[in-house]
């Protein structure tokens, strides 16, 4: 399994956030691949997988947005019934907790691409 590089921005809980942000990246041609925005009280966090590491985290300190970095795993599954509850199942029997998620598909695409933040990456890597 992949695994990917997310990037964590805190930022205010404001109308606009995730669209600056957006606009932050897309400037400098980076596209989004996985998205989780969330928010509470007055403050929000938006988690991002994009194509470009390295030109995304350049363009967020340019445009003084903090963020943190980690890694992850980026794995896709068939887009069927069930196929998340045997793949998390199997990393369960591992003991390998999910600590995020978030996923991604199109009703009738064959795939669903999902991102995890798991207690053991290397081992979560290898698991089919």
């Amino acid at each position: 399994m992949p695994k990917a590089k997310q990037l964590t921005i805190s930022h205010e809980n404001q109308p606009g956030m995730l669209a600056s942000i957006a606009n932050v990246l897309g400037s400098e041609k980076v596209n989004i691949l996985s998205c989780l925005t969330m928010t509470s009280g007055t403050t929000g966090t938006t988690h991002l997988v994009v194509d470009n590491v390295e030109k995304a985290k350049k363009a967020l300190a340019n445009a003084q947005l903090s963020y943190t970095e980690a890694d992850l795993l980026r794995l896709e599954l068939p887009n069927t019934p069930g196929a998340l509850a045997r793949f998390a199942s199997k990393l369960a029997h591992e003991d390998i907790n999910i600590t995020l998620g978030y996923q991604t598909s199109t009703k009738g695409a064959r795939k669903a691409t999902f991102v995890l933040a798991v207690s053991d990456l290397d081992k979560a890597a290898t698991i089919r």
